[in-house]
């Protein structure tokens, strides 16, 4: 998993409320080895018709590829649980959501995989749409060790993350190597604790 500190780049707007975890990955693809990667799947049916042809319509114009920061409508992430749905974006090199609400599931697994999400108040989030809007092409900069999202000389937003989450993308690191960083520790209670109380491990007296 790799560290996020700061990350520069044009938005992609993807603006819809609701977007679920079904549209953003299908499920047909999820029996799919993540080994290829999985950002060609990426708002798979919105982005090709049925015969996987490109759609003039896609929500992703060919202008925008290459984004890194996702501006997204209310509700992000919503449906079901499956994790695939962050695989795709990380997969696609998406490194930051912002949204007036992350789903808390997708928020949670976004964290684990590397994505950094970001809710701001509707008032925030609209200064943003309004200014990528007008400016499509010009860089944001999510600045994740000041915890600001800034654009052109002196445009700043405050974000807040909770501090477990905010080392844990600074560092690159998810649940099991966060728990190895407490290992010495861990083995210290462990010996003290089975000393005092051996008999808690049959067989150990």
């Amino acid at each position: 998993m790799k560290p996020v500190t700061q990350v520069v780049s044009p938005a992609l707007l993807l603006l819809d409320a609701n977007i679920d975890t079904d549209q953003i990955i299908p499920a047909r693809f999820l029996r799919k080895p993540r080994s290829s990667g999985y950002h060609h799947y990426l708002l798979y049916d919105a982005r090709y018709d049925m015969q996987g042809q490109p759609r003039s319509s896609s929500p992703i114009p060919e202008s925008q590829e290459g984004a890194k920061i996702v501006l997204a409508g209310h509700n992000i992430g919503c449906g079901s649980s499956r994790e695939g749905a962050v695989y795709a974006f990380v997969d696609y090199s998406i490194q930051v959501i912002i949204s007036t609400k992350i789903a808390d599931i997708f928020r949670n697994n976004a964290i684990r995989n590397g994505l950094l999400p970001i809710m701001l108040d509707q008032a925030q989030f609209d200064t943003l749409v309004a200014y990528c809007q007008t400016h499509p092409h010009a860089d944001l900069t999510v600045d994740l060790q000041a915890c600001e999202i800034r654009w052109e000389t002196d445009s700043c937003l405050a974000f807040e993350i909770d501090d477990g989450s905010r080392e844990r993308l600074l560092k690159g690191i998810d649940d099991i190597q966060s728990t190895l960083e407490w290992e010495q520790k861990i083995d210290v209670f462990a010996k003290h604790y089975l000393a005092e109380r051996p008999w808690v491990v049959p067989g150990s007296t």
